[in-house]
């Protein structure tokens, strides 16, 4: 069950500011390219697939075939219908495919919304074949430095909503159960957005972040005001570059 009710409106808005530029996704590629070792003709199902970005990327990348599986159909609707991807409705403790047709998984800023961590190890594990891995995108509350990522700067309020996610050692334990074991961890910079582009969309990341919904109106203007100064600030210095944010790639196998 999702903690966002993910209708048309708020899917158009993921769309629209949620997903990260391509071109700063490049260490995300190399760092998918050392664990999963992709090849053409591979198949990665990407679960919780939301509009499809990462599922795009790793065909374009990789030439990889693609299961993109999500639950909401708002959110399916954005995903582009296009040769290697197939869009299916389902969810982490229900993916509609058969035993052992996958050479990879991908969940990339979902397992909060996961509620039996366990049952959806079982799962995955059942679609994966022997010795595919798991590749998990994903800020952890006992790894402060990924939760603390670029909205938490103007919006420390949203550790309260960060601090309820799945820690690496649950995550691990959950998957521990359906025989997982933790491969590799590491933190994988991308780049954003500078501060005014942020200013310019942070009504609409409001209503699309998990993080951002729990924040009070106070909370909100409070830090938007603190983004705009900011913003004017880094014009006035010329210090105008898209910020970085730091996030874990998990891989279990």
């Amino acid at each position: 069950m999702a903690r966002i009710a993910y209708d048309d409106q708020t899917a158009a808005a993921y769309k629209a500011v949620r997903e990260v530029p391509r071109d700063g996704l490049e260490e995300w590629r190399e760092a998918v390219r050392r664990h999963l070792s992709p090849s053409p003709g591979m198949t990665v199902v990407d679960i919780g697939a939301g509009t499809g970005a990462f599922a795009t990327a790793f065909s374009d990348w990789f030439g990889l075939d693609i299961f993109a599986v999500e639950p909401s159909a708002a959110m399916r609707a954005q995903i582009a219908r296009r040769p290697g991807i197939q869009v299916l409705e389902g969810d982490a403790g229900a993916l509609p495919l058969p035993d052992g047709s996958a050479d990879g998984a991908w969940m990339s800023l979902m397992i909060h919304h996961i509620p039996d961590m366990e049952a959806a190890a079982r799962e995955i594990r059942r679609v994966l074949r022997p010795g595919a891995p798991v590749l998990i995108r994903q800020g952890y509350p006992d790894r402060p430095y990924t939760t603390r990522t670029f909205p938490w700067e103007f919006f420390p309020e949203t550790v309260r909503t960060t601090d309820t996610f799945p820690s690496l050692e649950q995550t691990c334990r959950a998957f521990a159960t359906a025989g997982f074991r933790r491969d590799a961890l590491e933190p994988v910079p991308e780049t954003l957005m500078s501060l005014a582009e942020f200013l310019a969309q942070v009504d609409v990341l409001r209503r699309s972040a998990t993080i951002m919904r729990g924040l009070t109106e106070e909370e909100f203007l409070r830090g938007k005001e603190q983004l705009r100064r900011a913003a004017q600030d880094a014009e006035q210095t010329s210090a105008t570059k898209p910020r970085a944010n730091w996030l874990d790639l998990l891989v279990l196998r």
